[in-house]
């Protein structure tokens, strides 16, 4: 078989597995609505309960909650189908045998990965869509029309959605069963969320819990996101009065490598397997 025969397959294989993830994906309602729908709820929430609140200020300008909460929810999708939709997936294919099952084909080991991986792609971008659509034309968001915000948010997404999905199968291999996988990964999603500035404002947080928040990627998703969203003004209610996209870059890199480390040393296709 020529070289480019064979980069044909490997390409038709690993789109057949992306379908096949996203099909799977939609179909367990868990996943549709704890992780897809998760951030488009939780925007609806906030912006109808503070509705009738003051706006949010920072110097001269104001933004409405709609449009204060949109970055870090953005954030949060890609951490939730990353993170915790692979986490939870790959422990419970591992527990029920599927992975065990898929080991033993001649499928291509990179291939269920690409699955995985653009199986998160896809489902993220159709999420922050219908955010986008849902802040702009429900909550009246007004969304940035700088080309350059764009771009920080192409930059952000990509690196956070390869980070996020590098940890996801990471830490599938922490619940030992795959019915606790639920119960191992969601919590650990749900206090991230708390102390990265998404629903809270990051600077009102313990130093303490800045510093430790500062440590993962959630928090740089998020004030990345709010860069691109939120007035120039609320830079200034950022640690050290700025974004620092630089150095959340080079920790959500970090994390990345990390990432694929522990991927390399924990992923099994199955617990007994060397």
């Amino acid at each position: 078989m020529s070289t480019s025969t064979a980069g044909t397959s490997a390409a038709r294989i690993a789109a057949a597995r992306i379908r096949y993830e996203v099909r799977s994906y939609f179909r367990a309602p868990d996943s549709v609505f704890f992780t897809f729908l998760f951030p488009v709820v939780m925007l609806a929430l906030f912006s109808v309960a503070f509705a009738s609140a003051a706006a949010i200020k920072a110097g001269p300008t104001s933004v409405d909650y709609a449009t204060y909460y949109l970055p870090g929810l953005v954030a949060t999708g890609i951490l939730l189908s990353g993170v915790q939709a692979l986490g939870v997936d790959i422990a419970g294919e591992r527990s029920d045998g599927t992975l065990k099952r898929l080991g033993g084909t001649p499928l291509p080991v990179m291939s269920y990965f690409v699955g995985k991986i653009g199986m998160v792609l896809v489902t993220t971008l159709v999420q922050t869509a219908i955010l986008l659509a849902v802040a702009s034309l429900l909550f009246g968001v007004t969304l940035p029309t700088d080309p350059g915000r764009w771009g920080t948010f192409a930059g952000v997404f990509v690196l956070g959605i390869a980070t996020s999905s590098v940890l996801g199968i990471a830490i599938s291999a922490l619940p030992r069963e795959g019915r606790r996988a639920t119960a191992t990964i969601v919590p650990i999603v749900l206090v991230l969320q708390f102390v990265s500035g998404v629903y809270l404002p990051f600077m009102q947080l313990p130093t303490w819990l800045q510093d430790v928040a500062s440590a993962f990627p959630l928090r740089w998703m998020a004030s990345g996101m709010r860069s691109v969203f939120l007035p120039g003004t609320f830079e200034a209610g950022e640690p050290g009065g700025s974004w620092h996209l630089g150095l959340g870059a080079l920790v959500l890199a970090g994390w990345l490598v990390l990432g694929l480390v522990a991927c390399r040393l924990t992923f099994r296709w199955n617990r007994e397997d060397g």
